[in-house]
């Protein structure tokens, strides 16, 4: 596994976005589009590009986590479906989207990145994603 950043990889860089929860190896961050209140990432912290690059246990620690948040979204959110994507076709450094998903959203059936069907936002309050950002923390921390 190559552990080097890119200086031309906006997932090396700071993030703009809240880090619910961080180990060495892995962060959760809140993405909380306002179309997708509690879209969240889980990024490898260190720069590599697919997940077969990774190690056996990495591997598997990284899809642990992205498991345990889709399991927290659903039991705090009660989506009707959630997506999971790993792309990286623009930011090659891997990285897995968890976006609750509505039948009533902005893109339902299509993803996330079509063209819009519908316009209303539904974004968090303030006061929402600290809620947010605390159960998924302390749950990802038990």
């Amino acid at each position: 596994m190559t552990s080097l950043k890119s200086n031309n990889c906006a997932l090396c860089s700071n993030q703009k976005y809240p880090i619910i929860w961080s180990n060495n190896l892995i962060r959760v961050l809140l993405i909380n589009d306002h179309n997708y209140p509690g879209y969240c990432r889980v990024d490898l912290i260190s720069h590599v590009k697919e997940m077969t690059d990774l190690d056996v246990e990495i591997r598997t620690m990284i899809m642990e986590v992205v498991f345990m948040v889709e399991k927290f979204i659903r039991e705090y959110l009660k989506p009707d479906k959630i997506n999971l994507a790993s792309l990286g076709n623009i930011t090659p450094h891997l990285h897995w989207h968890i976006i609750p998903r509505n039948f009533d959203d902005n893109h339902f059936p299509e993803s996330i990145w079509s063209a819009k069907k519908k316009l209303y936002d539904k974004e968090f309050s303030e006061h929402e994603e600290i809620k947010f950002i605390d159960y998924i923390n302390n749950k990802l921390g038990q």
